[in-house]
């Protein structure tokens, strides 16, 4: 038999495709690889086997510029999300085999509902996932501290969003104070899983040092969202030990980090209002309760002001009765010491007899020839005695 060279091989090979698959077909495969060329989208579809492990199928596509430009935006437009390998895609695709190049998929059409439906899918397993583990809620369910005043960011450096929430939060009208500090993370593509936790176990070295984490980004397209739906961001969010606020910048739907975060907000500014809102409760509250303990000091001073002129009432009645007790007992004292005085004594006619000075209470205190000076009522008498006292 004669041999046939590799081009004659791959002529007949290319027959056969004309013959046989000439006509268009739809495809359900995974992407593996996606990348852009000169305006080209190169992908590469594979299939893999039902444990999810091994390669059971794999096949070289191409949408050519033209088809490309208008799948692209329709597909972002209906998904929110780029076309990125791991993506579930239902395609329209021309088999296709040259003689150089080999066996090659030609996409004229893509069914963006399908792949949709894959995300909403993925988005569901991970979020029962979290909660088999019995994480799913626990940032949810930390208490947001009193004052949130020390905020840790992560966000990409250069972005509006950034700047918007920093310009939003310091320059509040009601003069809050509040302490920022920036840890970078890349926003977009493939790297925002890996430098999201980086970021939040930068932050996780010292928690102490922080009240509540947030995570934004500003501006971009919302077909960059994929990243934030991944298994082991959702994991480090939901299970972060201090409250983590996102403001991702998209209205239409929750990412999955979202959803198991403590509060989502849609953009940067709105996170900045939230917690100037939530700092301005907070003094009004304080505010309410120095009032509070304003008006009990006011009413428990006027009580203990009326327990103190109703004392200072009765000490003085206390004090008018006492003083009359005293006086009362002071007249009967100065009755009875007027009753006993001598001169009172005199007036009712007894009289002092005194010899040499000194009163006399007995006859044999007087021998005879004694000067005995009597002391009367209205005067004194001084005589000599001139008989021995009898007894």
């Amino acid at each position: 038999m004669q041999p046939l060279s590799l081009y004659e091989l791959n002529s007949l090979i290319r027959g056969l495709f004309d013959t046989h698959l000439a006509h268009s077909l739809w495809l359900q495969a995974e992407l593996s690889e996606v990348r852009e060329h000169n305006g080209h989208c190169y992908v590469e579809f594979v299939q893999k086997d039902a444990k999810g492990n091994g390669l059971v199928a794999k096949a070289r596509g191409q949408i050519w510029a033209r088809t490309w430009a208008l799948l692209r935006p329709h597909f972002e437009q209906t998904t929110g999300q780029r076309l990125v390998a791991g993506m579930q895609v239902l395609v329209e695709v021309e088999p296709t085999f040259h003689e150089a190049y080999g066996y090659a998929l030609t996409v004229t059409d893509m069914d963006p509902t399908y792949t949709l439906g894959d995300i909403a899918r993925r988005r569901r397993e991970i979020l029962q996932q979290l909660e088999r583990e019995g994480v799913l809620t626990m940032n949810k369910e930390l208490p947001l501290p009193r004052l949130l005043q020390r905020i840790a960011v992560i966000s990409s450096a250069t972005a509006a969003g950034f700047q918007d929430f920093e310009r939003q939060l310091h320059d509040n009208r009601y003069r809050l104070a509040f302490h920022t500090r920036l840890f970078p993370a890349v926003m977009q593509g493939s790297a925002v899983e890996e430098s999201i936790i980086n970021a939040l176990n930068a932050i996780a070295a010292d928690t102490s040092r922080w009240d509540a984490v947030i995570i934004i980004r500003g501006g971009g397209s919302t077909a960059d969202l994929n990243g934030f739906d991944t298994l082991a961001l959702a994991e480090n969010v939901a299970q972060f030990p201090i409250p983590i606020i996102t403001g991702i910048g998209h209205e239409r739907d929750d990412t999955v980090i979202d959803i198991v975060s403590h509060t989502r907000v849609k953009t940067p500014t709105a996170a900045a209002e939230f917690l100037i809102h939530h700092q301005l409760q907070e003094w009004e509250h304080i505010a309410d309760m120095a009032d509070v303990v304003s008006r009990c000091a006011t009413l428990t001073l006027q009580r203990q002001s009326g327990r103190l002129d109703m004392l200072t009432q009765q000490t003085r009645t206390a004090t008018a009765q006492m003083l009359l007790r005293q006086q009362h007992r002071l007249d009967i004292a100065a009755t009875r010491i007027d009753g006993a005085s001598p001169d009172r004594l005199l007036r009712l006619g007894f009289s002092i007899t005194r010899v040499n000075g000194k009163a006399v209470t007995s006859a044999a205190q007087v021998p005879p020839g004694s000067i005995v000076t009597t002391t009367l009522a209205d005067g004194t008498l001084t005589s000599v005695t001139t008989d021995t006292p009898q007894p």
